[in-house]
């Protein structure tokens, strides 16, 4: 049938994610940094996405389409539990934190992360904290096998992680984009021993080549048990 259907220009799409937050249906995905409106039945036509897109890359078209399918968006909102004070995954933001004071207990550690969100699938490319960055892309296994992540990578740096194993996408269009985009002063690579991790120390060499920028680089290789053994 030729109905009113939404429209996503890729080349001006920021991979920001608010039109997939915004769309209540679940028509539209976020893959390998991009919009996509992956579910034409489940597009009611409506546009609640066209407001949230900050570089207004949706637009409505006109077009042969598949009929929206109401009842296919009712199962698919039944099998997802929501939140229950929604998901601010996608929002960026700085945390900005006071000055370290003594702790009672001497165990505890501080956070030093000073960004939000970490994942490479769900940061803004052009997020103002990436100007001027230190740059840490880490798998996300090495955080929990490093016992002193925090105070030896995450602090002072803007934090990226990642499984290559696990994500279907390629990091390195994104991380490209955030290079390019912006005044990145060095990139430190955490990758664990294993060798699928290898993925995200190429992924990064490939996006600082495509960047056609020289910055500092370097990897650190952290041991299944916990040690730093390169």
């Amino acid at each position: 049938m030729i109905r009113k259907i939404i429209k996503i220009d890729e080349e001006k799409c920021n991979g920001c994610g608010r039109c997939a937050a915004a769309c209540h249906e679940g028509a539209i995905e976020m893959i390998n940094g991009k919009a996509k409106l992956t579910r034409e039945d489940y597009c009611d036509g409506l546009g609640d996405c066209l407001p949230a897109c900050p570089t207004n890359a949706i637009s409505f078209e006109e077009r042969e389409a598949p009929a929206y399918n109401e009842a296919a968006v009712l199962a698919s909102k039944e099998k997802k539990a929501p939140l229950p004070c929604g998901c601010p995954g996608m929002n960026a933001r700085a945390i900005h934190r006071a000055p370290a004071q003594p702790a009672a207990d001497s165990a505890l550690v501080t956070s030093q992360l000073s960004q939000w969100p970490v994942q490479i699938k769900l940061v803004n490319v052009n997020a103002p904290y990436f100007n001027g960055a230190k740059l840490l892309v880490a798998a996300d296994c090495t955080a929990f096998s490093y016992g002193n992540f925090h105070n030896d990578f995450i602090k002072n740096h803007i934090t990226l992680i990642g499984c290559p194993k696990l994500d279907s996408v390629d990091y390195s269009e994104k991380l490209t984009a955030i290079i390019a985009n912006n005044d990145i002063k060095s990139v430190t690579v955490v990758r664990m021993e294993v060798p699928c991790c290898g993925g995200i120390e190429n992924a990064v060499k490939q996006a600082l080549m495509a960047s056609g920028k020289f910055i500092p680089r370097q990897v650190v290789t952290i041991s299944t048990d916990g040690r730093i053994i390169q």
